[in-house]
């Protein structure tokens, strides 16, 4: 993630409801919300209902359009950003479970979630159910796994964003997988 030193400024501008700055915020950060986006999308099956653009203009929408928000600077937006597409798509998985309604869940391991969530919408509902309570345990971890996994950040760019070594992005991301193994391998 480059640094775009006018989209901290953009932000604050945008919150405090000067429309005219919004063209050039939206500029700025459509790639990067495109490109976390369609991490995201690749994670999900072939035949997804939701597109990577529409998950963009989703997230855009719930991002910018419900108020001021008061931005501390791009990481934070970049961070909330990849925690609303991930909770979108939740949504998404949830609504289509609920259509299905076939069945007891298969419990997985993190790694089969890491490698595909298909046709199964139960596998990214496991993960979030692990992912929220790893939240309340350790909040740095489930924000490592968040913007790893969901926005398919590298260590480099989830040291930046979150402020912290990459040492510690390494450590908690190793940890944060094996809780979350264990908590899937034992059924949420």
């Amino acid at each position: 993630m480059r640094d775009e030193p006018d989209i901290t400024e953009l932000l604050r501008e945008v919150a405090q409801g000067n429309r005219r700055s919004e063209p050039r915020l939206i500029e700025l950060v459509y790639t990067e919300l495109h490109r976390l986006a369609a991490s995201y999308m690749r994670r999900e099956r072939r035949d997804h209902t939701l597109q990577t653009s529409a998950l963009v203009n989703e997230a855009y929408v719930r991002l910018l359009g419900g108020g001021p928000v008061p931005w501390e600077n791009r990481a934070h937006f970049f961070a909330t950003a990849a925690q609303t597409m991930r909770r979108i798509l939740i949504d998404h998985a949830r609504q289509r479970q609920s259509a299905k309604r076939s069945g007891a869940a298969e419990r997985v391991t993190l790694d089969e979630v890491l490698l595909v969530v298909d046709e199964d919408p139960t596998r990214f509902l496991d993960l979030d159910t692990a992912l929220t309570t790893l939240a309340e345990l350790d909040e740095r971890q489930a924000r490592i796994v968040e913007l790893r996994f969901f926005a398919g950040l590298n260590v480099a760019e989830t040291a930046e964003i979150l402020n912290i070594s990459e040492k510690t992005v390494k450590r908690d991301w190793s940890m944060a997988r094996a809780w979350l193994e264990s908590q899937l391998a034992g059924g949420v």
